[in-house]
């Protein structure tokens, strides 16, 4: 009898060390994935709208300001006819042509300080280009453009755009005042205005050759994403790939897809509708642009990523104060 209780006291010693032990080790790991002692599952970025993550610390500053105030767009421009809701179902372009082979390396962007996802530039192209219903020289921002272009690093075509978007959200969502800066602060980390290696945005809002990222296979830095379009945006059937100046993955485009034109077709490569669907996504929850907190998050749900809101943040500031000059 003794002998026995001897036995189950040792038994009893022998769990509670292998349970301490198992403890330790595991408060370890998570503290090594995540810098915390949260659980793991906590620690991963959410899926950005570029479908990339980020590794580094990701909050809102103590007193975060927003970017200077820019020069208002022309005011009297018409706008596009009604935007369907965010989600509502708008014509998508539809790709006629065979699904890539391989990507070409990513390459360097000239006056891009830190591209998120690179960019490869397949063959052959998905979705042929679509004619915007207002020809970019009779544009009611033109000639805004035109002479703001001259002073910044922006193609006056993009100008247009972020001029067109700020307004339509200014009357769809008054709240939230977002400022062209801010689309063009995204736009510029994000695909160089749609230039990206070398590339040149064209009269019809779209870049001369489609952009096209890399697989979202899981590999560094980005998320795994199978395959959700068919390959209608992206020409890939595997996986999804962010497409267009801003970098829309297919399933955030098909929420937040928009006809920024007029030309009932929601193109996430035409950079009309790139930009007032972007201009929704940041502004979702009656977030107000011009407040610095509401600023920095918006961003941050574009990309989990304190150094890519710095980026963005620098454009802008940078770009308002141009104008301002």
């Amino acid at each position: 009898m003794r002998a026995r209780g001897y036995l189950a006291r040792v038994l009893v010693a022998l769990v509670a060390v292998g349970l301490l032990v198992g403890a330790v080790v595991g408060a370890q790991a998570v503290t090594s994935t995540s810098g915390s002692t949260r659980p793991v599952v906590e620690a991963l970025a959410p899926v950005a709208v570029d479908g990339s993550l980020s590794s580094d610390p990701a909050s809102v500053p103590v007193n975060a300001d927003a970017p200077a105030t820019a020069p208002l767009p022309p005011q009297n421009a018409a706008l596009p006819a009604p935007a369907a809701e965010p989600g509502a179902p708008v014509a998508d372009p539809v790709p006629n042509q065979p699904a890539p082979n391989q990507p070409a390396p990513a390459q360097p962007v000239p006056n891009q300080p830190r591209p998120t996802t690179a960019v490869p530039a397949p063959r052959p192209a998905a979705p042929e280009p679509q004619a915007s219903t207002v020809p970019a020289g009779l544009s009611p921002y033109s000639a805004w453009a035109a002479g703001l272009a001259r002073r910044i690093d922006v193609p006056a075509r993009a100008l247009q755009a972020y001029g067109n978007a700020q307004n339509v959200l200014a009357k769809e969502q008054p709240r939230c005042k977002l400022s062209w800066t801010t689309l063009a602060g995204i736009a510029r980390v994000e695909s160089n205005h749609g230039r990206y290696n070398g590339r040149v945005l064209q009269a019809d809002g779209r870049s001369s050759v489609p952009i096209i990222g890399i697989p979202l296979d899981g590999g560094p830095n980005v998320q795994a994403i199978p395959d959700t379009d068919g390959g209608a945006l992206d020409a890939d059937t595997t996986w999804d790939r962010a497409v267009g100046p801003f970098q829309f993955i297919p399933t955030t485009w098909a929420r937040w897809k928009a006809d920024g034109n007029g030309d009932r077709i929601a193109d996430p490569q035409n950079i009309d509708d790139a930009a007032v669907a972007a201009g929704r996504y940041l502004c979702v929850g009656g977030r107000n642009l011009t407040n610095g907190e509401d600023w920095w998050r918006a961003i941050l749900s574009y990309n989990l990523s304190n150094a890519y809101v710095q980026d963005v943040f620098t454009g802008a500031d940078s770009y308002a104060r141009a104008a301002l000059d």
